[in-house]
């Protein structure tokens, strides 16, 4: 087995490399890596319908789809995560208890009670502090998960904070948990680099033998043109899922309510109506013109800007109307 000696923080392209190992590399693969603020929605997920658009645009926080299912984490610094790439066995290529061993067992010889628990968390005390995906690629299987151990909750929360209902369609929707940090679990906490390094440790003997591996040139451009191709397109992180999907938004304006329902296939509008107490000939347009526009609020503002809805050209949907489109 090959474990990974990596260093990028940038969640495109920690995503992007798992893929490429998962498709281009013959060896196992073990890797411990972190990444800058994101959130990161299952393959078969509504990327509206799992996060709190509105914050995650203020603080500059991406929504990044994965290769894998399952449903929504945040990554960011504290939160630390584990990528198996191997060899899977027939009839029992998806086997999260399998997988996540070698990580509960590490966590109980610290000290932390964890618990394989649901269909892919380790829990401790009743408290979520790993989500877990894994995603087959011919015999080979990516088993992927996070661990909570000193991440800001509080930005978690709220990155993922929804209105569920707002969205209606046969995505996949994530259960949402109680959280907790493994180092509140700790009489002594090491730091999160310490508790890096004695993972790695435990990891490196537990799949004994291992041998250390530094991504070449080749490597890293081959994960940077994924990047640009897949990871960082619209079309991939917003629209690729699902195919159908009726959204209702609503806002006040100048003391009026005002909603809106689209309904949406294959990432583009298809119809739109507004409803209210007052609904001027202005958005009336926009139901006509609305339809063939993307769901994406770049495209959105767009149309808005052309009929003079937005204060200045060019400009993004503010936050107090961003609700009624997403």
């Amino acid at each position: 087995m090959h474990f990974i000696l990596h260093h990028s923080h940038e969640p495109h392209f920690n995503l992007a490399l798992e893929e490429y190992l998962l498709h281009q590399h013959t060896d196992e693969v073990a890797m411990l890596w972190w990444s800058s603020p994101a959130v990161i929605i299952g393959k078969h997920q509504n990327a509206f319908a799992e996060v709190n658009l509105p914050f995650c645009r203020r603080n500059q926080i991406p929504v990044i789809r994965r290769l894998s299912g399952g449903g929504t984490v945040f990554h960011a610094p504290g939160n630390l995560n584990f990528t198996f790439i191997l060899e899977g066995e027939p009839g029992d290529m998806v086997n999260f208890r399998k997988y996540t061993a070698p990580v509960i067992d590490f966590l109980n010889e610290i000290g932390v009670p964890a618990r394989f628990e649901g269909k892919n968390d380790i829990r401790a005390g009743g408290l979520k502090i790993s989500g877990n995906a894994e995603h087959v690629y011919k015999k080979r299987v990516l088993h992927h998960g996070t661990l909570l151990y000193n991440a800001d909750l509080e930005v978690l929360r709220e990155a993922i904070r929804v209105e569920p209902e707002r969205y209606q369609d046969r995505s996949v929707q994530s259960v949402r948990s109680e959280v907790a940090n493994i180092a509140e679990m700790l009489d002594k906490a090491p730091s999160f680099d310490e508790f890096r390094e004695m993972l790695y440790e435990h990891l490196t003997s537990y799949f004994d033998p291992v041998a250390p591996y530094t991504l070449t040139g080749k490597d890293v451009d081959a994960v940077k043109q994924l990047v640009s191709d897949k990871y960082e397109r619209q079309e991939w992180n917003y629209t690729w899922s699902p195919t159908k999907y009726r959204f209702t938004g609503q806002v006040s304006l100048n003391g009026h309510p005002r909603k809106l329902e689209l309904n949406v296939k294959n990432g583009t509008i298809e119809s739109a109506r507004f409803s209210g107490r007052v609904v001027d000939p202005v958005w009336r347009r926009l139901e006509q013109i609305l339809p063939g526009t993307k769901h994406l609020p770049g495209e959105v503002a767009h149309v808005l800007n052309t009929q003079g809805l937005l204060p200045a050209p060019d400009e993004e949907i503010p936050d107090e109307l961003l609700p009624l489109f997403f």
